[in-house]
């Protein structure tokens, strides 16, 4: 069942088109991968999926509703971890929740069982600074999935990681999103990222973009670094490699 499907997007900055009818779809528990070149407007795709702008033409529809424009159905991690300095890593979590209207006392108690599936037990009364980018990344992601746990758009969440936290991260995501089962979008400029994470890849064309090719990622799960070395991987890079 398709969980997201974007129809026809398109999307403007006055007089310049960055979108041009892109359309793409995740299903239940699926992680898809969008991917293409710089400044092509991957993030303005998911600013227009989460609600933030509306496009110029074209639907987003989640579980078959019309959320074109529409905030806070989808949870969205961004870039930077965006945490905030001055609270503990358990109250930057805590966030989404106190401003559903939920005490911090509550908040806490519902967050709490999650640190151990995130990796932070025993972190939570520490501040950011006190913890490794690897770290802060799960936090933030924690945080995205205390607003919505069921669609998740994470943009280049490890982009920012040197190679090989960046690799124990994206082996970490492999576990964490089996417990989980939440739909992910997810943008990387990283194509060995997108294959090892993704069920299904969308790679864009250069501004405005379009939907240059759609990739299936036909190698079975669970997947571990072992996979980085298959033939199934490496001909897939190449097929990808050959249409960048």
């Amino acid at each position: 069942m398709e969980r997201i499907k974007v129809t026809d997007i398109s999307g403007c900055y006055g007089n310049l088109q960055v979108l041009d009818g892109i359309s793409l779809s995740a299903g239940k528990d699926q992680l898809v991968s969008i991917i293409g070149p710089s400044g092509c407007g991957k993030s303005t795709l998911f600013n227009i999926i989460s609600g933030l702008i509306k496009p110029c033409k074209g639907k987003v529809i989640i579980d078959g509703q019309d959320y074109t424009g529409k905030l806070g159905r989808v949870g969205y991690m961004h870039q930077k971890d965006l945490l905030l300095p001055w609270k503990t890593i358990i109250d930057n979590i805590c966030i989404p929740l106190v401003i559903q209207g939920k005490s911090t006392k509550q908040a806490r108690i519902k967050v709490k069982p999650y640190f151990q599936i995130f990796g932070l037990d025993s972190f939570e009364y520490k501040y950011p600074p006190q913890l490794s980018g690897g770290m802060r990344q799960r936090a933030a992601l924690l945080r995205t999935y205390m607003f919505k746990s069921d669609i998740m758009l994470l943009d280049e969440p490890f982009g920012g990681l040197d190679a090989i936290t960046k690799l124990k991260m994206q082996e970490w995501l492999m576990g964490v999103t089996q417990k989980l089962k939440s739909t992910i979008l997810f943008i990387t400029h990283d194509i060995d990222e997108a294959i090892f994470l993704s069920d299904k890849i969308y790679l864009l064309s250069e501004r405005p973009a379009k939907v240059n090719r759609v990739f299936h990622v036909n190698i079975d799960r669970p997947r571990d670094n072992r996979v980085f070395t298959s033939s199934n991987f490496n001909n897939l890079k190449k097929e990808i490699l050959k249409h960048l």
